[in-house]
């Protein structure tokens, strides 16, 4: 996946907003805020992982994954083509989520619990 001008132009203003996002949270609630905040990107960065292929379902509604399975079959190699590269593009960034959301974990945690020992 190739990163185009807009991605460009708009990485920094997205840098900069998680920036700030992860020293609201520092700020609030110290290194407790850091490991929360890294719990709360991993779990959402896995459920878009689970999620990637379809919805997982509900009990309620026992034909979607039928319904999507049936889709899925219906497709074109080209429109299958175009669904495999989606997903890996988006387990690309799914990737990039989980390393910075392993990172906040480890240092808020982990200076958290380091500083209540000493």
């Amino acid at each position: 996946m190739r990163m185009t001008r807009i991605d460009w132009i708009l990485l920094p203003i997205l840098v900069g907003v998680l920036a700030g996002v992860v020293v609201g949270s520092f700020l609030l609630a110290g290194f407790i805020g850091l490991g929360v905040l890294g719990l709360i990107v991993g779990v959402m960065a896995q459920n878009i992982e689970l999620e990637k292929d379809g919805t997982v379902g509900h009990s309620r509604a026992t034909s979607l994954y039928a319904e999507q399975f049936r889709a899925r079959e219906q497709m074109t190699r080209a429109e299958k083509a175009e669904h495999r590269a989606e997903n890996e593009a988006l387990l690309k960034w799914l990737f990039v989520a989980k390393v910075v959301s392993a990172g906040l974990i480890i240092l808020g945690f982990g200076l958290f619990f380091q500083f209540q020992l000493v």
